[in-house]
């Protein structure tokens, strides 16, 4: 099968390439991309190597919406027209027959998958919206961290960086009843914050951020999520916590070790969670069946909705930051 790719190579080019996708084996279906989300923070941190799924040429993206196109005859839930969201491609080539590592690949006009696995593909809900639900990994991400904090009402939390899996966890604890805190450098992500959820916001580039928590919260606040990623900002986002209370690990903090201070989560008697991935199918479904209903309100996160043939452009622009109001990001791959 034929299809159309985003692939990036070893010098961190991107290009649309013609690629080939095998056809269904008997327990797999195919897709028609509609929509593929980017998620700046994963999709980055393979291209630049931070972490690794596999070698160059990448095509990277893992949450896609689409319509069935063909199905195997050994899978009797799925028809073709079926509307569907998905998370991965099993397999990809350039013409040349190069492999191209699939991490996830869903940044392909097609897909081929085995439903109902770990990178596969279900039904949409009645109501979900095709575009806004292409991104449904992300929230799940945060959902998956909120979860295991187990945040309650009336609690204070704090999220140290808005980005999208920031703003997940924003939308997440104003759900559960928190007073929720923001932090971050810019702007224009505090004001998505709001509009998430958060009922204050901090930006750590003009103000004091401790001080700014002591007027909220004065032995700090019970839960900190530090969903910038960034190990450098470990330690501030760990001295916001008040006593026995807790600091979740929401970003991706790379493959390499990194030093952090010892005593001042030991002398705060912390507990400490560290989520991976995003719950699997249970929390993917809740936040697509959230989107449906038009509670969680994900189109607020949404900067950049760019046909295809445009996604060199935009992927070059988040690689070299040079363009500052990216946050969520969505691929169209049908007219």
């Amino acid at each position: 099968m034929k299809a159309k790719a985003l692939i990036c190579d070893e010098r961190q080019s991107f290009s649309i390439r013609e690629v080939t996708l095998k056809d269904p084996a008997p327990d797999q279906i195919a897709i028609q991309t509609h929509f593929s989300g980017v998620s700046i923070g994963t999709e980055f941190a393979l291209i630049h190597n931070k972490i690794s799924w596999g070698p160059y040429p990448l095509c990277t993206g893992y949450m896609a919406t689409g319509t069935v196109t063909a199905v195997g005859e050994a899978v009797k839930d799925f028809k073709a027209g079926d509307r569907v969201f998905f998370r991965g491609n099993d397999s990809i080539e350039l013409m040349d027959g190069t492999k191209v590592s699939s991490v996830c690949g869903t940044h392909c006009s097609h897909s081929v998958v085995k439903p109902h696995t770990e990178l596969g593909a279900e039904l949409a809900p009645d109501g979900m919206p095709m575009d806004i639900a292409s991104m449904f990994v992300v929230p799940a991400v945060s959902w998956h961290g909120v979860n295991m904090a187990a945040p309650q009402m009336g609690q204070t939390v704090i999220v140290y960086g808005a980005g999208l899996i920031g703003q997940g966890v924003i939308a997440a604890c104003a759900h559960r009843g928190c007073k929720v805190v923001a932090v971050d450098i810019n702007e224009k992500p505090l004001e998505i914050a709001r509009r998430m959820g958060a009922g204050h916001v901090i930006n750590s580039r003009t103000q004091d951020v401790a001080a700014e928590v002591r007027k909220l919260a004065t032995e700090g606040a019970d839960i900190v999520f530090e969903c910038t990623g960034s190990p450098r900002c470990v330690e501030p986002a760990i001295e916001l916590c008040r006593s026995f209370g807790s600091f979740v690990w929401q970003g991706n903090y790379g493959k390499d070790p990194f030093p952090f201070n010892f005593y001042p989560p030991h002398r705060r008697n912390l507990k400490m969670f560290f989520p991976c991935g995003d719950g699997g199918w249970p929390g993917r479904q809740a936040v697509v069946k959230n989107m449906a209903m038009g509670v969680l309100k994900w189109e607020n996160c949404v900067t950049h909705r760019v046909p295809f043939t445009e996604a060199p452009g935009i992927f070059d622009a988040i690689n070299k930051g040079t363009n500052k109001d990216i946050l969520g990001v969505m691929l169209q791959w049908l007219p």
